[in-house]
């Protein structure tokens, strides 16, 4: 059986009286660290077994996770590299209704996406979702009548799927002059002005990273660098669990449970192969490449939206840098190795500049990322072609196997949606409607008293003479976790002054040596590139994607990990080899080349 997920306004059950929350309370600890995963990996191979596996540790497989604890299953999650490794950390971080799929006609589809979109800012997870304003350019007067129509339908499917309740400001039509007011970068002379709206942006693996902790709080075992490597069946043909690799051990385990959910991304197929070759899901990998440039590129106080002949362009602004991206092309190379190549440079770049007064040239850029998007496609006939814009961004739900659930497809804004349909799907009707999902207003870990520290910024900065960007910046990444990390910092004062968990890290002075802490901690980080691609993320933001941070960086992971010298040396220079094979990669034409030059999985 086989659900296409069609997006409807579906209100999920509230198991809790009105004078009591209408989620689940935690009933343990939230932390991700080693001990935390020889803990799951033991409940995991348990004879008890599970009732739900979620194969895959992106924001799909982890929405599941959460999805399927919360209704108070016992339910596991398995990945096989770090928490958000794969598409989850190289999206464009935008938590948005897909305005261009308002203009083609997809009114079911934005409507769940800016409902989820409204839930993100307002309830589950306002400390990491921030509102953010786009112009969008019209060349023509008569563009603006009907680009106002799509922009106030927009608009309005918000304010419905907020129950009456405005989470952005709506759209404002600006002319030539309030244009160049608001972005003077962007080049008004052939320009009859803009339309100002509002969509919103997110640190994409961090969201993934509270997902799991959230979830773990709510009693779900998770446990990442565990491959899955079969399946499990009974004497009938259904599947009762995974076989798997502890891959920081070496050790063969078995997991079993009552039903598996393979929730992979562009590793669909080769998973669900191992299953049955005989249904499942087709997906196909569509590469999205994305560059990074300092704030000073581009004098705007707000991003900007820009139409394509493929798809769309955004120029995204974070606290210290742009964003700019995407591109949309098929990926026919290794799904564990998507690079960006020289020609996907020079296409962001011509795009973006011909909007620009002044022009980004390549000695601006400081990062450079790509990742794979999981597109539906429809299954063909020997011979046929479909092309990467024309599949499905809606998810799929399907049953590959008796006990073995598929999903693909869909979008990060709707990734919770996605986690109910999946766990509905596995469970059968009866059992859901006896188990209802309870992630409507579940807040994530930090969400909760975010909005009342956040409102105390300026005294916590004061007490600590801070500035308020630093004190904002916790807030922004740690919600109201923010208190435990300045609870570590405290602990810490004895600590030499280069040393102390206050002190910023010298070569990234916007991060506290605490995070990198922290990060080890409680978000699971294992090795030096956890921390600079998925939690400080140096990768990112610096030019030598966070190589001149690293020894100090090293410093605080060693005696938290119990790391030798040796051990240490070994991190610098697995992260010191990719950093050179993606500059290497970067340099070539194509897609073929580049790849060439990554000898393992970045």
């Amino acid at each position: 059986m086989t659900s296409t997920r069609k997006p409807s306004s579906k209100k999920t059950s509230r198991n809790s009286g009105p004078a009591g929350p209408s989620y689940p309370a935690p009933i343990q600890d939230t932390a991700l660290n080693t001990a935390q995963r020889e803990r799951a990996l033991k409940e995991m191979t348990s004879a008890e077994g599970l009732d739900v596996l979620v194969v895959g540790g992106g924001v799909t497989g982890a929405g599941i996770a959460l999805d399927a604890a919360a209704r108070g299953l016992r339910t596991g999650i398995v990945e096989m590299g770090d928490w958000a490794s794969g598409t989850s950390s190289w999206s464009s971080k935008l938590v948005h209704g897909g305005l261009r799929y308002l203009y083609q006609l997809n009114f079911a589809l934005v409507h769940e996406a800016l409902t989820e979109r409204g839930r993100l800012l307002s309830t589950t997870a306002p400390h990491l979702v921030k509102a953010q304003p786009f112009l969008w350019p019209l060349k023509h007067h008569y563009e603006r009548s009907y680009s106002a129509v799509g922009v106030g339908m927009y608009d309005a499917l918000a304010v419905v799927g907020a129950r009456g309740h405005k989470t952005v400001p709506i759209q404002k039509h600006l002319g030539k002059k309030g244009t160049a007011a608001l972005a003077p970068a962007l080049d008004t002379s052939h320009l009859a002005g803009s339309i100002r709206f509002y969509d919103a942006r997110v640190d994409d693996s961090r969201l993934v990273i509270d997902l799991v902790r959230t979830a773990v709080g709510l009693g779900a075992h998770a446990a990442n660098r565990t491959r899955v490597t079969g399946f499990l069946k009974d004497d009938e043909g259904r599947v009762t669990g995974v076989a798997a690799t502890d891959l920081a051990s070496g050790k063969e385990i078995e997991i079993r449970a009552a039903r598996t959910i393979n929730a992979t991304g562009v590793w669909t197929e080769e998973v669900q192969d191992m299953a049955t070759t005989e249904g499942g899901l087709k997906v196909l990998a569509s590469k999205g490449i994305h560059i990074v440039v300092p704030k000073t590129a581009i004098d705007a106080e707000s991003g900007i939206f820009l139409r394509t002949e493929k798809s769309v362009l955004f120029i995204i602004p974070w606290p210290e840098y742009w964003v700019i991206g995407t591109t949309d092309t098929p990926w026919e190379e290794d799904v564990a190795k998507p690079v960006a190549t020289s020609a996907d440079i020079d296409y962001v770049l011509e795009h973006a500049n011909s909007v620009l007064t002044r022009p980004i040239r390549r000695e601006d850029i400081i990062g450079v990322y790509a990742g794979l998007r999981p597109l539906l496609q429809p299954r063909l006939k020997p011979g046929a072609e479909a092309a990467s814009t024309k599949v499905s961004r809606e998810h799929t739900v399907t049953r590959v196997a008796p006990g073995l659930t598929a999903i693909a497809g869909g979008k990060l804004t709707t990734y919770r949606v996605m986690g109910v349909d999946a766990v509905d799907h596995a469970l059968g009707e009866a059992l859901a409607h006896a188990h209802p999902s309870r992630t409507e207003n579940l807040p994530l870990v930090g969400a909760e008293g975010y909005e009342e520290m956040a409102g105390r910024a300026a005294q916590l900065a004061a007490e600590r003479d801070w500035t308020l960007a630093r004190i904002t910046h916790l807030l922004d990444r740690y919600g109201d976790e923010t208190a435990d990390i300045l609870g570590l910092i405290d602990a810490d004062a004895e600590a030499k002054d280069s040393q102390r968990l206050g002190e910023p890290l010298a070569e990234a002075p916007t991060y506290l040596r605490a995070e990198v802490a922290w990060a080890v901690t409680h978000e699971g980080a294992e090795h030096l590139e956890d921390v600079l691609l998925h939690r400080v993320r140096l990768d990112l933001s610096h030019r030598d994607r966070g190589l001149s941070a690293a020894k100090e960086i090293l410093g605080i992971m060693a005696p938290l990990l119990h790391w030798s010298d040796n051990d240490a040396a070994k991190e610098l220079a697995s992260y010191t080899e990719r950093v050179e094979q993606i500059a290497a990669a970067e340099a070539e034409a194509t897609d073929a080349d580049a790849v060439a030059k990554v000898t393992r999985p970045i």
